[in-house]
């Protein structure tokens, strides 16, 4: 009984936390490779840059069974900023949701899953804000995460990105990635 007791305890300590093998994400504009790059339609239109600044379709499968929300992420670690930069952050996605539709993230949505919320994003709007990385840089990494949660963020509406994310990590399930590039 003691061996089975310390067999169990073991099989629980080592399963993983925050992964999940079958939670999946898709995001079908955005080309695979390191070579290939966003399409200008989900490119800023400013700074610079004059893309058309739509956000991209994104689906996910597979979540764990006791998510009661979902969260989706956009962010430059490659920014020259020391912080990196956010470009996307929507969160309260109904536990129901399995995607967001292409230009889903303007202010003041109306096309977003019902109850769903968006913080400020770091060119200081409540909404989609597409890549636009300086001019000569390497091409930046775009990460789209969608994360599976324990719960709905309980946050001030203009909460920053760093009081988002940690609460985002606290009440994390699971979470699944894709990267896309976008250099100029």
């Amino acid at each position: 009984m003691k061996y089975l007791s310390f067999f169990f305890a073991f099989l629980l300590l080592s399963a993983p936390t925050l992964a999940s093998e079958d939670f999946k994400v898709d995001v079908p504009s955005f080309p695979v490779g390191k070579n290939a790059m966003i399409p200008d339609v989900h490119v800023f239109d400013g700074f610079g840059c004059s893309g058309k600044n739509r956000s991209p379709a994104i689906t996910w499968s597979n979540a764990p069974g006791a998510t009661k929300s979902f969260a989706v992420t956009m962010y430059d670690p490659d920014a020259p900023t020391g912080s990196g930069w956010w470009h996307w952050i929507v969160y309260n996605i109904p536990a129901s949701a399995s995607s967001l539709a292409e230009g889903a993230g303007v202010v003041r949505s109306t096309t977003l899953p019902r109850g769903s919320l968006q913080a400020r994003n770091d060119y200081g709007v409540h909404a989609y804000g597409g890549p636009c990385p300086p001019e000569g840089d390497r091409p930046h990494r775009y990460i789209i995460t969608v994360f599976a949660l324990k719960d709905k963020l309980d946050v001030p509406e203009d909460a920053s990105a760093a009081l988002i994310g940690f609460q985002l990590n606290k009440k994390a399930l699971a979470t699944v990635s894709i990267t896309g590039f976008y250099g100029r």
